[in-house]
């Protein structure tokens, strides 16, 4: 069953670029990930310092793998670095 994981991120200013520059390393390494499936971010258009990230997978099982892989634990620290709160991940899967 395929899922879908929505990731809630709210930056502090000035640290945008260098969001974005994470983020595409790690959709660069998600997308050589077993049941990646696509990916997108989006920019809040009443915040410009929250951003989503909506990725696709196979199944559970492959998102989870890529959750406690070690090049993303490796950006997770990076990226949190950045933020002004916790992010908020959701799983969601088709109803």
């Amino acid at each position: 069953m395929t899922i879908r994981v929505l990731i809630e991120r709210e930056v502090e200013p000035g640290q945008e670029i260098k969001l974005q520059q994470i983020l595409s390393q790690a959709r660069t390494m998600a997308m050589k990930t077993k049941g990646y499936i696509s990916g997108e971010t989006l920019r809040a258009v009443d915040n410009p310092n929250k951003f989503v990230v909506i990725s696709n997978w196979n199944s559970l099982e492959d998102w989870k793998a890529w959750e406690k892989s070690a090049e993303r634990a490796s950006l997770q620290q990076a990226l949190s670095n950045l933020l002004l709160c916790k992010e908020k991940c959701t799983v969601l899967s088709h109803f």
